[in-house]
């Protein structure tokens, strides 16, 4: 790619039960974005609803939708439209009875490039995913666009280096997060710890892999979760480029000098130095006592 920086935008929202109506303000405020610049337009992780696993309830499945389907027909259209790369977080239905999270990659043409299906999936109070999601069997990969190879991991994705340096390690320049994270409305103590934790990992993979990083997150209240916002981008230094506020909806435009990834990984040349003649035991649960 001849492009010597590339500009993202983060669509940070809140979500209410009327999917239409948060798919027309999606809509809106990718308009917005394309107008100020935007090329790559990442939205947050099942964007089209409210964040729905906080239970387990057979009537969301209607909610799933197969790809392609009406909302990446609407979004190719307008990628196509607008010429920009719009990343689409949907509750996939494969086929009766099986669904993922899965993110959809559009290029600035209309068409599909490819898609990812959530790797990790959360069991945890008010995060119930396994019960809607099936663990994705793409892979780990990026996927060329118009305007840079990007990688796309989703929310509890973000915890594991490993994910992360696959994707570079397939000739990403840019790692994307959709997220659902925040906390139960009556946990607040460790609040705090927990979003400096959520930026210390991601930090640290952008380090690791010498890559641009991109975190998008909801915001607000939904029923018994208080989402915390924070969208951010970092470059392959761990350097917070900008990010959004923890409270309101907020697009987060970034522009990234795409050649801060050579010159990190000349500085820091971790890719160079690793030994992959010794990490055999990678592919093992745990290989320490009690084995």
């Amino acid at each position: 790619m001849d492009n010597k920086s590339v500009t993202v935008a983060l669509l940070q929202q809140t979500r209410n039960n009327n999917v239409e109506q948060n798919l027309e303000a999606t809509i809106q405020e990718i308009k917005k974005s394309a107008k100020m610049g935007a090329q790559i337009i990442c939205l947050q992780e099942l964007f089209r609803s409210k964040y729905f696993c906080q239970s387990e309830n057979p009537d969301e499945f209607k909610l799933s939708e197969t790809i392609p389907g009406p909302t990446t027909n609407t979004l190719s259209k307008l990628a196509k439209e607008l010429e920009i790369v719009i990343i689409s977080p949907l509750f996939e239905k494969r086929t009766e009875g099986l669904y993922h999270n899965t993110a959809v990659i559009i290029d600035a043409d209309g068409s599909i490039v490819g898609t990812y299906r959530k790797m990790h999936i959360p069991d945890d109070p008010f995060f119930y995913e396994k019960f809607y999601f099936t663990p994705g069997d793409k892979g780990f990969k990026s996927f060329p666009t118009r305007y840079g190879r990007v990688g796309i991991l989703i929310c509890w994705d973000q915890w594991f280096p490993e994910a992360a340096r696959l994707v570079t390690l397939s000739g990403a320049q840019f790692i994307f997060y959709p997220t659902a994270i925040g906390y139960h409305a009556n946990d607040t103590l460790e609040v705090n710890r927990q979003i400096s934790a959520w930026e210390t990992i991601q930090k640290s993979h952008a380090i690791a892999n010498g890559i641009f990083l991109a975190s998008v997150n909801r915001v607000g209240r939904e029923d018994n979760i208080n989402f915390w916002g924070k969208s951010f981008v970092c470059d392959p230094y761990g350097e917070i480029i900008d990010q959004a506020g923890g409270t309101t909806s907020e697009n987060l435009i970034v522009k990234c000098d795409l050649l801060k990834i050579e010159k990190s990984r000349q500085a820091w040349p971790f890719l160079r130095d690793r030994r992959v003649d010794a990490y055999q035991n990678l592919d093992q649960i745990y290989d320490g006592p009690n084995s």
